[in-house]
């Protein structure tokens, strides 16, 4: 079903994707005086349909969304914003560091796109492939276009949703300036791609941006697997119980990567090598350039920690295990 009810105020809708994910979660939240729209997906045809079929058998107005509210900048979460603000009138929310990712990825972004090319060259990534890996990001921008007006969530860490007084946290690591809303009141939580049931955020490296991510997402990983909460919302899977169980067992689950990594390095091979022997050859370029972030995140973890030793070889960097 697209459209799903997992509390009496909240509605789930499984906004399309075309990737493997094959779907993002909005929710909107209904409140007194409207509803709340947590991220509005990504901007294609297929979701703009969606999106018109369900506001009119919910007999939903435009005009009754009165806040956009985003957990983050990507752009399956981020791509009908401004799309929506068009439409409602409604402010969009973005926190102050989502607000500055977006403007380098989605207005000035040849600079990044450069930058993250040149990175997973120097990781090993063939020549062969960089012109597949720039159509690739090049390919995004429409699907964040129209861009919207961004404004900062209160400065005191409160934040509406529908009628829910919620705290707004901030949780970095799958992105920069990413943000859970927690209803203490209804031990609920608004997670983003946080905290996902039976997958694995990706936590990528993105040169200038995101140098440490991994340590990033742990630590707040470890700040929310101590909430008190009964239901989680997610950005994809279904809302799901035993949310402090599996922020465990995402801890858990980078630990053991992070192991087999460092078995891997026993010896000496770039990230590219070492992506595609953990993940495998049968990456789509998609696929792929997320892979490699998140392998070199990982790799550059465990440099930190002083487990494995960087050298430059040919202009190549190149780890091994101490």
């Amino acid at each position: 079903m697209t459209v799903l009810r997992p509390s009496g105020d909240t509605l789930q809708i499984k906004v399309p994707l075309p990737f493997p994910l094959r779907w993002v979660n909005s929710y909107l939240v209904r409140g007194r005086d409207g509803y709340t729209l947590i991220d509005p997906g990504l901007h294609t045809e297929e979701a703009v349909r969606l999106w018109e079929t369900v506001l009119r058998e919910e007999a939903i107005g435009y005009g009754d969304i009165v806040s956009i509210a985003l957990t983050h900048h990507h752009p399956d979460h981020y791509g009908l914003a401004g799309w929506f603000q068009e439409r409602t009138g409604a402010p969009v929310w973005l926190s102050a560091e989502g607000q500055r990712q977006a403007a380098m990825l989605w207005q000035d972004v040849r600079p990044l796109e450069q930058a993250l090319l040149s990175t997973f060259l120097r990781h090993g990534m063939p020549v062969e492939e960089r012109e597949e890996m720039l159509r690739h990001m090049e390919s995004f921008l429409p699907l964040v276009t129209p861009q919207p007006r961004l404004s900062d969530y209160p400065a005191d860490g409160l934040f509406r949703i529908g009628d829910r007084q919620c705290e707004v946290l901030e949780t970095p690591g799958h992105a920069s300036g990413h943000v859970c809303f927690y209803d203490r009141a209804a031990r609920e939580i608004y997670c983003g791609d946080h905290v996902l049931p039976r997958i694995s955020p990706n936590v990528g490296y993105l040169p200038k941006v995101e140098e440490t991510p991994l340590a990033q997402y742990l630590a707040s990983l470890a700040q929310v697997r101590t909430l008190d909460v009964t239901l989680a919302y997610p950005g994809h899977r279904d809302p799901f119980a035993g949310f402090a169980e599996r922020a465990e067992e995402l801890l858990r689950h980078h630990d053991e990567r992070l192991a087999e990594m460092r078995r891997l390095l026993t010896e000496p091979k770039t990230c590219y090598r070492l992506c595609r022997d953990v993940f495998g050859y049968q990456l789509s370029t998609h696929q792929l350039r997320f892979a490699l972030a998140e392998t070199i995140a990982h790799v550059i973890h465990l440099r930190d920690a002083g487990l494995v030793a960087e050298r430059e070889q040919d202009w190549l960097a190149v780890y091994a295990a101490c």
